[in-house]
């Protein structure tokens, strides 16, 4: 019998992928059941999966990634950075809080008060700019916990604001009749927090630990006395390959793998009861993961648990039928039809089949005076045009918002989100409730090729001019959005070769009512420039087609 080389090659991955599963890491589920239904905790059955109707209408959500790394207004990742000898943030640190051998990020924890926190106020606002989903963190890489919860000492009620930050949310967001969606980071506390084991390696302190392998023993007459740091830290493991070295070194670890240490039974089972115990008291609308595929995979069964119970969870909740939305990152083609792709600081260049979602951000994910200072913020033209170009893709955009560590936004993020607002009056419908069209768009944006980087990582290194035109529809209207204020006749190709018999009925301009000139010839719909146009940012055509 004579064997080929595909077919050893399916022989040889079969036992590699089930070896890979031998070794996983089986959480518990004892204290946090998966709620029985359609879905199992494998990749086959969550293929069952279809993306609800609600999601595709939406297209636009704003996000809420707040957290205790906002007090410092240093933007990124503070909590790992501030124990990087010599970094931007470590120096920082010192100055504001000491030494990081006594005074780590807890200290930061517990600085943080969200005394002007007012989430009715700010997703009332966040609604009238355009927002037809709300998310908000539940957790990040720094592992406190936003909520009351139950299997995580260190939470914002019992520390910090001493507020129940989701609930607060989810109220909010139900007030103003948005989907509610939570952002869970903390599957990667484990290396993400590997800095805080480290010392300084000069100075007068040199050789004197941080304060990431504290115990619980150690807070006797602190205002921590009874709180483990290892609960917040996870830091009683080796260090990953080059951490003591390479602060970077963690960017090719997030998947677990060139030299990772990968976490215990207890830590994934402590991730997996925590996200479950989310879940069940707040039943989020959609379910964000800051991981490769799913958290804790493929070192553990976690995600994939998690993944069938909040699908379960979410049919038994709505009589039956799933509304649930769910992101992972990084996805293979048979992953995307799991969970919905998200995309970070970017967007793939083509049109994709299924329904995804890009996530990004005005400045840093995490509030960053210096960016408020500089007025580096993307600008409102930036922002709709990048929604633009992605809806025509068939995605979402999921855009933060920073927020200062007391709970309140700043005079410049207003004025974007009031500039966002403004062009959303005019031009919303072209956004809402639309498919993509037979092709996404036409000019020197859709023949650049910009491949992405990892997980995203590609947004601002091709931009928009008047000749770049994204096209999509609703029923038997055509929507053609020029992506800059067009200076001469509007010139569509792209209409003709595709449009095929279908006759046009009106040509109009969103946001006026001058009657527009047009000619339909062999190679082009020209239509003749407005002599006034509503907005400087992206000019929507509105072409209704004889049905």
């Amino acid at each position: 019998m004579r064997i080929t080389i595909f077919g050893l090659s399916l022989f040889f991955m079969f036992f590699y992928m089930q070896a890979q599963e031998e070794k996983m890491i089986v959480v518990n589920t004892n204290n946090e059941p998966i709620t029985e239904g359609k879905f199992k905790p494998d990749w086959q059955s969550l293929s069952q999966y279809k993306v609800p109707d609600w999601f595709r209408n939406a297209k636009f959500g704003i996000w809420a990634h707040w957290g205790p790394q906002c007090q410092a207004e240093m933007g990124d990742w503070y909590g790992r950075g501030m124990y990087d000898e010599g970094n931007w943030q470590y120096n920082f640190h010192i100055k504001k809080y000491g030494h990081p051998s006594k005074a780590g990020f807890k200290e930061v924890i517990h600085d943080w008060k969200a005394q002007n926190w007012d989430p009715e106020k700010l997703v009332a606002l966040y609604k009238r700019v355009g927002a037809q989903y709300f998310f908000a963190m539940a957790n990040h890489h720094d592992n406190l916990d936003l909520w009351n919860s139950k299997y995580q000492n260190w939470n914002s009620v019992r520390v910090g604001p001493q507020k129940d930050i989701v609930a607060g949310w989810a109220k909010a967001a139900k007030k103003q009749g948005l989907p509610f969606g939570l952002s869970v980071h903390s599957a990667h506390a484990w290396t993400w927090y590997e800095t805080s084991q480290r010392a300084d390696k000069t100075g007068t302190l040199a050789g004197i630990s941080y304060d990431g392998k504290l115990t619980k023993a150690d807070g006797k007459g602190t205002w921590w006395e009874g709180l483990d740091p290892q609960e917040l830290y996870a830091q009683n493991h080796p260090l990953s390959k080059n951490s003591d070295q390479d602060t970077k070194s963690l960017w090719s670890q997030w998947n677990w793998g060139n030299g990772a240490s990968i976490p215990d039974q207890k830590y994934c089972d402590n991730f997996y009861n925590r996200t479950m115990d989310l879940i069940n008291l707040y039943n989020p609308d959609l379910l964000y993961f800051d991981d490769t595929t799913l958290p804790l995979f493929p070192i553990s069964d976690a995600g994939l648990k998690i993944a069938a119970h909040y699908y379960n969870h979410n049919m038994a909740t709505h009589k039956g039928k799933l509304e649930a939305v769910m992101f992972g990152k990084q996805l293979t083609n048979d992953q995307k039809k799991c969970i919905v792709w998200d995309v970070e600081r970017g967007a793939p260049d083509k049109p994709q089949e299924k329904a995804w979602q890009t996530c990004t951000c005005i400045g840093d994910w995490h509030y960053n005076r210096g960016i408020y200072e500089s007025g580096s913020y993307k600008s409102a033209s930036t922002i709709i045009r990048t929604l633009v170009d992605i809806v025509s893709k068939n995605g979402n955009l999921l855009l933060n918002i920073p927020i200062r560590g007391d709970g309140t936004i700043d005079d410049k993020e207003v004025a974007i989100l009031e500039g966002i607002a403004a062009w959303m009056d005019v031009n919303k419908e072209s956004i809402f409730d639309t498919r993509p069209w037979k092709v996404f768009g036409e000019g020197p944006s859709v023949d650049s090729v910009n491949p992405l980087d990892a997980a995203g990582f590609n947004e601002g290194k091709v931009g928009f001019t008047e000749k770049d035109i994204r096209y999509n529809q609703k029923g038997n209207v055509l929507y053609a959005t020029v992506m800059s204020t067009p200076t001469k006749d509007i010139s569509l190709q792209s209409f003709v070769k595709n449009i095929g018999k279908q006759k046009i009925k009106k040509i109009e301009l969103l946001g006026s009512k001058e009657k527009l000139m047009w000619k339909l010839g062999n190679n082009e719909l020209l239509i003749t420039k407005p002599k006034v146009c509503a907005n400087d940012i992206a000019s929507v055509f509105k072409i209704t087609l004889a049905q």
